[in-house]
């Protein structure tokens, strides 16, 4: 299957967390940083997902912000640090692609943004990502 998701990284199940009719899976990222996803019990019944399956967590580049530092005082969960690797802007957005350990995420962020972050070829940053807009898919 080919998806225009751009962000599918590979990693193993670290953790399942259920609640009522949600749960959190804690995924370690094959570079070893973790990443937190909030699914329905249903699929984590249906993918089979616990401790120790191999998935692939998947993000839209538009669901992933950046920011120079860590951030405190956030709800959002997912702090991935990684440096930029690569930018290519339009007239209005751009795509920032960041090196992380074990693959590389990409970021749809204005343009306005990358000027103000002053970001270029190997700046360090933060990905941040909320766990609810992060899928997971089988290996």
């Amino acid at each position: 299957m080919t998806m225009t998701i751009r962000n599918q990284i590979a990693g193993t199940v670290a953790s399942v967390t259920p609640g009522e009719v949600m749960a959190t899976v804690k995924t370690r990222l094959t570079g070893g940083q973790e990443l937190t996803s909030a699914v329905t019990l249903e699929a984590v019944k249906e993918l089979g997902l616990a401790r120790g399956s191999e998935v692939r967590a998947m993000v839209k580049s538009t669901d992933v912000s950046l920011a120079t530092g860590p951030v405190a005082g956030l709800s959002i969960r997912n702090q991935i640090a990684g440096t930029v690797s690569d930018i290519a802007t339009g007239g209005a957005m751009a795509t920032v692609k960041v090196a992380i350990d074990g693959g590389e995420l990409t970021a749809a962020i204005t343009r306005d943004a990358v000027a103000d972050l002053g970001l270029a070829t190997g700046t360090a940053v933060v990905a941040l990502i909320k766990s609810t807009e992060v899928s997971l898919a089988t290996v």
